[in-house]
């Protein structure tokens, strides 16, 4: 496993790392699904073992994940395992979990909710703690007191890192000359890489103000390794964000599979060799610090990190660019 830093800081996070959302199980928020199938807390420990036994030194996790529940049970399973989790570097977020406030980046709510997660996490200070979207209100009106009271939370030791998710260019523009973050997070794979590809605009601030990037869904939530069957599409229950989405449509996954057979034939047919495709072209993009799939059992774990040490040529990547994108 190799390792890079967050930005401009000392931190160095696994360029393969394991995002937490998944253990938040079935989910909503304000009405809206916002989770995934729920899963084994026994098998996800599992998981978490077997990939701390490779390298990985990074979990990324949020408040809104289950509302407290992803935070709890990877809490939970570093005490199982026996390691103790300020050997590793975890991030959570907040944003999307309002509670009773009007707002979630109110300075009350900000405060309020990082003491909750530090209580879940049972830590003492967050590694990377990140808006968890671009949305600061009505032409930006919070702007200014939540970075105040994220910078404040910083100068009491509370954060080490600071971060910025977002879905668009425009936002990621509008936060970052005023949150000053070391590491920006949005999706980023080998269908959709408009956020890390070269001369992008978020590429282009990435590059301007020294901060690096933290990819998430860099396997399109599972598209990429050819295990949807267009004549069996799946289903998904209430309260998991991909129920009803058209990515999973039979239409999509025929319009998909056709280019995942051109590259097995170049790269490998097994879904280990499609991981580590559609990992190390992310991870070949500028300023990317790692990757953050998902997880759900051990078998997912060892899918995850089994790409870690391939090697992709710059051929390659174009030639993976082409395929999915031409």
């Amino acid at each position: 496993m190799k390792y890079r830093n967050l930005g401009k800081t000392d931190v160095k996070v696994s360029e393969i790392s394991f995002g937490c959302w998944t253990m938040g199980g079935l989910n909503w928020v304000d009405g809206q699904p916002n989770g995934w199938a729920n899963v084994d807390e026994g098998e996800v420990t599992v998981a978490i073992n077997y990939a701390i036994d490779h390298g990985v030194n990074h979990f990324d996790n949020a408040d809104v994940y289950g509302n407290g529940r992803a935070e709890r049970m990877l809490a939970r399973a570093f005490k199982q395992i026996g390691v103790p989790s300020t050997d590793y570097v975890i991030a959570t977020k907040l944003g999307h979990h309002r509670g009773t406030s009007e707002h979630a980046f109110l300075p009350a709510h900000i405060r309020h909710q990082c003491e909750q997660s530090l209580i879940n996490l049972q830590r003492d200070y967050i590694d990377l703690y990140y808006f968890h979207h671009g949305d600061f209100g009505k032409d930006g009106e919070l702007l200014d007191d939540a970075v105040a009271a994220m910078d404040k939370l910083v100068d009491e030791g509370k954060v080490r890192v600071k971060g910025q998710s977002a879905y668009s260019s425009q936002d990621f523009a509008r936060a970052v000359p005023k949150v000053r973050p070391a590491v920006l997070q949005s999706w980023a794979h080998a269908l959709d890489d408009q956020f890390v590809r070269p001369g992008s605009p978020v590429s282009n601030l990435l590059d301007q103000y020294g901060m690096t990037f933290v990819a998430f869904s860099p396997l399109a939530q599972g598209r990429l390794l050819d295990k949807f069957d267009p004549a069996n599409p799946p289903t998904f229950e209430p309260g998991d964000h991909r129920k009803d989405s058209s990515a999973f449509s039979a239409e999509s996954i025929n319009a998909l599979n056709p280019k995942l057979q051109i590259l097995k034939s170049r790269f490998g047919d097994t879904i280990e060799d499609l991981a580590a495709v559609a990992l190390q072209y992310v991870l070949a993009q500028p300023h990317v610090a790692c990757v953050i799939p998902g997880f759900r059992n051990r078998r997912q774990a060892a899918c995850n990190v089994a790409g870690a040490d391939r090697i992709f040529s710059t051929e390659d990547i174009a030639f993976i660019r082409e395929t999915l994108q031409g």
